[in-house]
């Protein structure tokens, strides 16, 4: 007879690991990253402080949101917490590697807060150099609400700009795989070759020939590599 079914354990971030450290007596805030894999595009990180007495509804780990979700989330977030966003671009991906470039990202990305935490909790098993205590959790953006947070501040903002680089690039449909290696990608990849706003250091894109366009790293220069939100300042 067959053995039953484990039950599958459905788990939704909470506020315990910000409470072990500190919050919301300390500030404490949550870090992660979106757009390690992707062959195009920046890695966009940010890093969100919540306010407990002020949770936005509905928060959790970024893929397991829909895009309407996670747009709505978005606002609500920059509303309600301190939010600071950075990115490393293409040509420091290429120059020092991805997983350096997160860490760059994220490092630029607590800088940005309006605030300076006592403590950051960071999505994965290791976090970057930082001015303040930090600990790395393994699934954070399933566990931590202010790691969901960030995952959220993240992907949208990537994303949006990924879409923006469409406008330029139209022939590899940046805003439908948002620079991953889907299938079109690929075969975009092949018929046109590498835009500036390839990865040149992954392999797909490597023994590509590149368009003679304006470098990604300038054409990056319309983001800026860090930004900060604090919702009692009034935004442009």
């Amino acid at each position: 007879m067959p053995r039953p079914a484990k039950p599958k354990i459905v788990t939704t971030p909470d506020f315990s690991f910000e409470a072990e450290a500190g919050a919301p007596t300390a500030l404490v805030c949550g870090v992660d990253e979106a757009g390690r894999g992707p062959l195009a595009g920046p890695v966009v990180a940010a890093a969100v402080i919540l306010d407990p007495a002020q949770l936005p509804p509905g928060l959790n780990d970024s893929k397991k949101l829909t895009a309407k979700k996670r747009e709505a989330l978005y606002d609500l977030i920059r509303d309600q917490a301190q939010v600071g966003v950075g990115m490393a671009s293409v040509e420091e991906i290429d120059r020092i590697n991805i997983l350096a470039a997160s860490m760059l990202a994220m490092s630029r990305a607590v800088a940005a807060l309006p605030a300076t935490p006592a403590h950051a909790l960071i999505d994965g098993n290791r976090s970057p150099e930082l001015p303040c205590r930090a600990t790395p959790v393994i699934k954070g953006d399933a566990r931590s609400l202010s790691i969901a947070a960030a995952s959220i501040i993240a992907k949208v903002t990537r994303d949006r700009m990924m879409v923006e680089m469409a406008a330029d690039f139209p022939v590899y449909g940046f805003e439908r795989h948002m620079g991953y290696g889907t299938k079109q990608h690929l075969e975009a990849l092949e018929k046109a070759g590498a835009c500036p706003h390839h990865r040149k250091s992954f392999a797909p894109v490597a023994a590509l020939p590149t368009q003679d366009i304006e470098s990604a790293e300038s054409r990056e220069t319309r983001f800026s590599v860090s930004e900060s939100v604090n919702p009692l300042i009034p935004q442009k």
